[in-house]
């Protein structure tokens, strides 16, 4: 693996994890000792981050992307926009028995102890399934782009086990409707869920919107 390959797939899970939270600077010569790389592939896994959201310039120096209440707008406006048509395309072109075996597993409910991951395991094999049966290469880098910064805001605020309990309801409803085939119900399910996700964030996530310059 390329050094600033190591460097961006470091420095992007510190950042979905919260090691490295909202506004933390991200100093080229101090991140590169820290990861032990040279300054080249950092600069190289900065833009690439910036490029995906997670990193915002102030001139030449970089931070972690803040989270405001504007800049968590813009990105569930975005993400209803392109989940709804992926889910109605989804629905279009499905193929039955990969969506049954999700549907099975997630009629099987959250485990006991949602500490394991099991509920997000899940979550991304139904995005996995979704892009699959899009077959849209456009579509898949767009969300590709959009689920960096959605699961930085989802490690942080969504340990409720009364909401994982919820949103798996709410994707068993998303799979239903779409192995039935049935692009409405896809898109209105996709579209609860991604309101009920929305408020949990709110509820969880403090914001300071005065350090977001750049929403």
């Amino acid at each position: 693996m390329r050094a600033s390959d190591v460097a961006y797939e470091q420095l992007r899970a510190e950042i979905i994890d919260w090691v490295l939270e909202p506004g933390a600077p991200l100093g080229e010569i101090e991140t590169a000792e820290r990861v032990g790389v040279s300054r080249t592939p950092v600069r190289e896994a900065l833009a690439r981050l910036s490029a995906e959201g997670l990193v915002v310039y102030e001139g030449r120096y970089a931070r972690v992307a803040p989270l405001s209440r504007d800049r968590i707008t813009e990105l569930y406006e975005l993400r209803e926009a392109l989940e709804t048509q992926a889910a109605r395309l989804a629905a279009r072109r499905r193929d039955p028995e990969r969506f049954e075996r999700l549907l099975e597993e997630f009629e099987l409910g959250p485990d006991a102890a949602p500490s394991d991951g099991r509920p997000y395991f899940l979550s991304g094999e139904l995005d996995a399934a979704i892009d699959e049966a899009v077959g849209s290469r456009y579509l898949r880098a767009a969300l590709d782009d959009l689920r960096g910064q959605m699961a930085r805001i989802r490690h942080h605020s969504s340990a409720d086990p009364v909401r994982l309990v919820e949103a798996t309801r709410e994707h068993v409803q998303i799979v239903r409707a779409i192995l039935a085939g049935d692009e409405f119900l896809a898109v209105h399910a996709t579209a609860v869920h991604l309101h009920n996700s929305r408020v949990n964030v709110e509820t969880h996530l403090s914001f300071d919107d005065s350090v977001d310059s750049s929403a």
